[in-house]
């Protein structure tokens, strides 16, 4: 298989894009945060928003976004990562299903909330014929995604991929994950996440696409060089996981750059970025997203669309950075995250 380029980005969160280069964060004093509204009607028909669910306008959105950046009309996949696809949809839904007693009602909700609503209308709108798939694998999701990725380019015929992450929120199903303690008992100011010492973390809705292409650009931001799933790891195993992944990849600890950490602050899991941030990567650049953006079953996603960003502009804002060593130019950055001690995602970029 050939070298695989990112070539268009875009994102939509509880975050301004300008974070990047600006370091402006929004500060929220809630568990629940809410993707922050942008110009839908700049790139999708209003007539056609007013049917679609958040999550597939941010999905329609920022796919657009990161094709028009690529130059692309049209891809030659497109492939989703969601944990909990259209979750307001399948609310509705039930909420209908319960006020009519179970009877008879529009089936436009429960068509609306299938996982792969949107890919497809995402396809709809491009009028994209060529393969299509939606990946739900909870929080590794995205990886999965990227994974197929892979194996699409393996076909000669495909140079032109579309790929992202998409979740939203609402509000009986985050009543759920409140109860099982995913997300923190107390109201939390997002900026002070990682020094929190309870179970927990803050969730938010999320979306962010990519152009990846086998053919470099005078607009690519970086090479998407590998992706590995574990479902389950021991502490004491993930070493050597790590050293296994980035050797099967020509490099090792030593040469890689910055470190991305999934870190979310929940006091019971955050053990596994602990022992990386004290051992293998000390004295490594390590950066953190969720203080900023919350948490998903996506949201590796956006650590993908930081590391594009960071190759492409080869500088580390200050805001992402969990400790105090500098990185000039970096050129290897490894991507880690896992949630709730499980499903466990490596991702490896590099500059060009």
């Amino acid at each position: 298989m050939g070298r695989i380029y990112i070539n268009g980005i875009s994102s939509i969160s509880p975050q301004l894009e300008t974070i990047f280069e600006e370091g402006n964060p929004q500060v929220y004093n809630e568990n629940i945060l809410k993707a922050l509204e942008v110009d839908y009607k700049s790139a999708i028909k209003p007539m056609m928003l007013r049917r679609m669910s958040k999550a597939v306008k941010m999905g329609l959105f920022c796919s657009k976004k990161a094709l028009l950046e690529a130059g692309i009309n049209m891809p030659d996949a497109i492939i989703v990562g969601t944990g909990q696809g259209c979750m307001l949809d399948t609310e509705k839904f039930m909420i209908n299903m319960l006020e009519s007693e179970e009877g008879l009602l529009s089936p436009t909700s429960f068509i609306q909330s299938t996982h792969n609503t949107v890919a497809g209308q995402i396809a709809l709108n491009l009028k994209c014929k060529a393969y299509n798939m939606t990946f739900t694998q909870n929080s590794v999701s995205f990886e999965s995604a990227l994974l197929d990725v892979l194996l699409q380019m393996e076909d000669r015929n495909v140079n032109n991929i579309l790929v992202g992450g998409v979740d939203e929120t609402s509000t009986e199903f985050t009543g759920f994950q409140k109860l099982d303690k995913q997300i923190k008992g107390e109201n939390i100011r997002n900026l002070d996440l990682f020094k929190s010492k309870t179970a927990g973390t803050i969730i938010s809705e999320f979306a962010a696409f990519f152009s990846i292409s086998s053919k470099i650009s005078p607009e690519t931001y970086a090479e998407f060089k590998d992706v590995q799933i574990m479902n389950s790891i021991e502490i004491s195993g993930l070493n050597s996981i790590i050293e296994d992944f980035l050797s099967r990849n020509d490099t090792n600890v030593s040469k890689i750059d910055a470190i991305i950490l999934g870190r979310n602050g929940d006091a019971r899991f955050d053990n596994y970025y602990d022992e990386l941030q004290n051992g293998i990567f000390s004295d490594t650049c390590q950066i953190g997203y969720k203080h900023l953006v919350g948490d998903n079953n996506s949201i590796s996603s956006y650590a993908f669309w930081l590391a594009s960003k960071i190759l492409k502009e080869k500088k580390i804002p200050e805001i992402f950075k969990l400790n105090t060593l500098n990185c000039i130019a970096p050129r290897h950055i490894l991507i880690y995250n896992q949630y709730l001690g499980k499903n466990h995602g490596l991702i490896l970029l590099q500059s060009l």
